[in-house]
């Protein structure tokens, strides 16, 4: 790579990828950087740094709507929202740790790019269903906007949905908007202790088809919850099923001990209160410090949560487990093809899909990093990929090799 751009403005982002579509330059995307090392290493002989494209626009409380640039830090809009007790409500990651980066690097354009959400996810949508709009420059050097501060806007397509979680394929977003939430005052966990995969499993589903309203359903076995920084599931000695459930705190208490009393008889229970159940939860939305090894691959298996006893057995490694069994990480050896066969095989039964969200560069180039899409959705994918990027020039190779 003999050159990083650093355009300060939308026009200068516009004639950096216009050069670059006419003579056919690829160019990687990038800012904070917490995320680079996710998908395939890009094909590029430049980058374009957007970390200069940053600070929140607009914020308007009263309507729920935030909008900023793409190298605005996550710390920076969730201090902004936080200030008037709002929140975005799917909960996105800080995954720079787990590739060794310092925490609080990831910006929002990372954030919209990967389309990851965090455990309230089950409750609150994801990412995609929280991006109400945003205006870019395509791989043809145009720029275009699409959505719009409306919820509910239904004119022409939904662009915004194939925007998010494309990593930088499509275009390069200059401005973001979206939807923010009220924040709740009060947040509370139910624990129970000693459950297997099986009965966890069943308990999370319990609570989650209960009235009492959980926001978070997760399991961490006995290993991951010994690194906990919560001194009651660290000192458990044994797996941790942990249920959320937030709102005001008269509601939040009497829901607790519903439920509570629907799943009595389990295991031993206890309950945290909002201090440790954030905690808690930011430990189980960013991964790294319950699953720590940064020599081991980590795997992202996405499923139907009454598949997760099954998957969880047709696989070895150290794993995780949130969405009430719908989201499995996993680690393994960086070794061989990291038992891709087997993930891939294991998901495929269930119906679900597994990403390879870190492996060495080696390893990454020898898989494939996400799940591979059966010929008629692969066509469609290359069609919208062409439509808005023909010459392959933004993020060339990160989801596919030369697209």
């Amino acid at each position: 790579m003999t050159e990083t751009f650093t355009p300060r403005d939308a026009q200068q982002l516009r004639d950096v990828i216009a050069w670059a579509a006419a003579d056919a330059v690829p160019l990687e995307l990038l800012a904070g950087g917490s995320r680079r090392d996710i998908g395939h290493a890009v094909e590029a002989r430049h980058a374009v740094d957007l970390s200069a494209l940053a600070g929140i626009v607009s914020y308007e409380p009263e309507e729920l709507v935030l909008v900023a640039r793409p190298g605005t830090t996550m710390a920076e809009i969730d201090a902004a929202l936080a200030a008037r007790q709002q929140m975005l409500a799917f909960e996105p990651p800080d995954l720079g740790p787990l590739f060794g980066r310092p925490p609080g690097g990831g910006t929002l354009g990372g954030a919209i790019a990967t389309g990851f959400a965090g455990p309230r996810r089950i409750k609150a949508g994801a990412a995609r269903d929280h991006l109400l709009g945003f205006a870019a420059i395509s791989g043809r050097g145009e720029a275009f906007k699409a959505g719009s501060k409306v919820v509910k806007n239904v004119t022409g397509y939904d662009l915004p949905k194939i925007f998010c979680g494309a990593f930088g394929t499509l275009g390069a977003m200059t401005e973001v908007t979206l939807k923010a939430l009220p924040a709740p005052p009060k947040s509370r966990s139910v624990l129970i202790f000693g459950l297997d995969m099986a009965a966890a499993t069943r308990a999370m589903a319990e609570a989650l088809n209960s009235p009492f309203e959980v926001s978070g359903a997760a399991l961490l076995p006995a290993a991951a919850a010994a690194r906990s920084s919560v001194d009651l599931v660290r000192q458990s000695g044994a797996s941790v099923t942990a249920l959320r459930i937030e709102g005001t705190p008269a509601s939040v208490a009497a829901r607790c001990a519903g439920l509570r009393a629907l799943l009595a008889g389990r295991g031993p229970d206890a309950e945290l209160h909002t201090m440790r159940t954030r905690r808690l939860w930011s430990e189980l939305r960013d991964v790294a410090s319950l699953l720590p090894d940064p020599d081991k691959a980590l795997w992202r298996l996405s499923i139907p949560p009454a598949a997760a006893p099954c998957v969880s057995a047709a696989l070895d490694g150290e794993r995780l487990f949130d969405w009430g069994g719908g989201l499995i990480w996993l680690a393994v050896p960086a070794t061989g093809d990291a038992d891709a066969a087997r993930v891939r095989a294991a998901v495929a039964g269930a119906g679900g899909h597994a990403t390879l969200l870190r492996a060495p560069a080696a390893l990454r180039r020898a898989v494939p990093v996400f799940q591979p899409q059966p010929p008629p959705l692969a066509r469609l994918s290359a069609r919208v990929k062409a439509g808005f990027d023909p010459a392959h020039v933004l993020n060339r190779g990160r989801m596919l090799p030369g697209i």
